[in-house]
């Protein structure tokens, strides 16, 4: 299962975090929802499989986005 969330993505950087306990669509739906309300935020993918989130955007601040993937309930490690 993978999940994508993009809008415009000119100018955008990224960052992938490996995040355990990713195992279904819930999961999937909890953290795009969380991640893409962060500021900067243009496209979440998450790969459920593989245990990783890819987060492209401008100005993004990894904080944030670590701290949105905590808010879904799953901890983040840089990949």
């Amino acid at each position: 299962m993978s999940a994508t969330i993009e809008t415009d993505t000119a100018d955008a950087n990224e960052l992938t975090y490996r995040v355990e306990g990713l195992s279904c669509s819930h999961c999937e739906q909890a953290v795009s929802a969380e991640v893409g309300q962060v500021a900067g935020v243009v496209a979440v993918e998450v790969d459920v499989p593989g245990k990783l989130v890819r987060v492209r955007g401008t100005g993004l601040e990894e904080a944030a986005v670590r701290e949105a993937i905590d808010e879904a309930g799953y901890d983040a490690v840089p990949a």
